[in-house]
């Protein structure tokens, strides 16, 4: 079989592209052939099948009002898009299409051509794109179902997106066609939810599509667990430097507790986080920005336990599924996704979200018990081994790709 896969990113650049690396390895590694669309950037990864790039649309920072235009076009239909896969379609002859992210930068507006050409469409579902305009079903700070039901206003209302008039206007605007007028969903043959916490979530609040839960996976053998506990108490978070990561109410349940807390990543919160360390004892909050994979996941080995504070809709963190497969326990918030990994004095602990005293006291557990956070790891790395393999992934996978071949005969 020769599967399309579309992303609008084709390099690492969060836990999509993570994962679409990863199910594009594994179904090569079963004997499928693939081809790729996704945006021309500098940082892609010239990938070892045919590809076919639509040209570079910038969204954030500030730029021209041209630019601005074309990026405003791009997000509601896009002809460059369509014109690219077509193409790759005639000279590649794909036998399914698999979309990961196509929002903004490729756009719904490939959906009804693929349709056209025959193809059976799946799409994994990473975020809440679909029902949410800005993607987190978070404004301002919180949590916010105002648009259920196709209500997408109220984005505007809110301005959810980065408290920008216009941008809110265009994001409202996009989602707005793409399924209250257009109703681009009724082209897709499955969705592929990695939660059952999305899936339901998507339902309740308006998208009615065939559905089924499918987990990411994690190789454990690309990863050398660490259990024993060291010397010295640590913590680490891992990941995106967002607000509705929780961060802030880590740093304020870090406050005090005399064990170091490590948060290795980049984002917005940077230099916020840069003078938390700063005003901290000395060696209590390390910051480490730079890291790549292999560093990464030494910094992981060496920590107690990860924590992941999250205050939006996470759906199946990737991150999670590292922590698990190095040997670590997690502390995480009891939101989205994150309880169906994350079970309570099985493979971690569990804290409301927003509440630092409530993740204090999930910290100071861990930290002050060495021998019992050992076996959370433990079981943690079973866990992966033997629910989220990459060869039950395949099984899996291969089963809704069949079905969707069956919607669409």
């Amino acid at each position: 079989m020769k599967i399309l896969m579309i992303n609008k990113f084709l390099f690492p650049k969060g836990g999509s592209e993570t994962v679409l690396f990863d199910e594009a390895g594994l179904l090569r590694a079963h004997g499928h052939a693939l081809a790729s669309l996704a945006m021309d950037h500098p940082l892609n990864v010239r990938p070892p099948w045919p590809a076919a790039f639509v040209s570079r649309v910038e969204l954030d920072g500030p730029v021209s009002p041209a630019a601005a235009l074309k990026a405003a076009g791009r997000m509601m239909w896009s002809l460059e898009s369509r014109r690219r896969l077509d193409e790759l379609i005639r000279r590649e002859k794909p036998d399914l299409a698999h979309l990961h992210n196509i929002h903004h930068q490729i756009s719904p507006s490939i959906l009804p051509l693929l349709k056209r050409r025959g193809l059976p469409i799946v799409v994994t579902l990473h975020d809440l794109k679909w029902v949410c305009p800005v993607y987190t079903c978070v404004s301002r700070g919180r949590i916010c179902e105002r648009c259920r039901g196709g209500r997408f206003y109220w984005c505007v209302l809110k301005r959810c997106s980065k408290d920008s008039g216009l941008k809110s206007l265009l994001a409202a605007a996009e989602t707005t066609l793409h399924r209250r007028i257009l109703r681009v969903e009724r082209h897709v043959d499955l969705f592929l939810s990695p939660s059952r916490f999305l899936a339901d979530k998507l339902r309740d609040m308006g998208l009615r599509a065939p559905m089924v839960h499918l987990p990411h996976f994690v190789d454990p053998a690309r990863f050398r667990p660490e259990v024993e506990p060291p010397a010295a108490p640590s913590f680490i978070y891992f990941g995106r430097l967002d607000p509705a990561k929780g961060l802030r109410t880590l740093l304020r349940a870090a406050s005090g507790l005399p064990w170091t807390c490590v948060i290795a990543g980049d984002g917005d919160m940077r230099s916020e986080i840069e003078r938390a360390a700063a005003a901290a004892p000395p060696g209590r909050v390390l910051l480490r920005p730079h890291l790549d994979k292999d560093e990464l996941a030494e910094a992981v080995r060496r920590a107690s336990f990860a924590v992941l504070p999250s205050e939006w809709y996470e759906n199946f963190p990737m991150s999670i599924l590292e922590a698990f497969a190095l040997g670590k326990p997690v502390v995480g918030a009891r939101i989205g996704g994150i309880p169906e990994l994350v079970r309570e004095g099985e493979t971690g602990r569990l804290f409301e979200p927003g509440d630092a005293a409530d993740l204090r006291r999930a910290l100071s557990a861990l930290a002050s018990e060495p021998d019992r956070t050992a076996e959370m790891g433990r079981r943690a790395r079973r866990f992966v081994e033997e629910r989220l393999n990459p060869e039950d992934h395949y099984l899996r996978l291969m089963a809704a790709y069949e079905r969707a071949g069956k919607g669409r005969g």
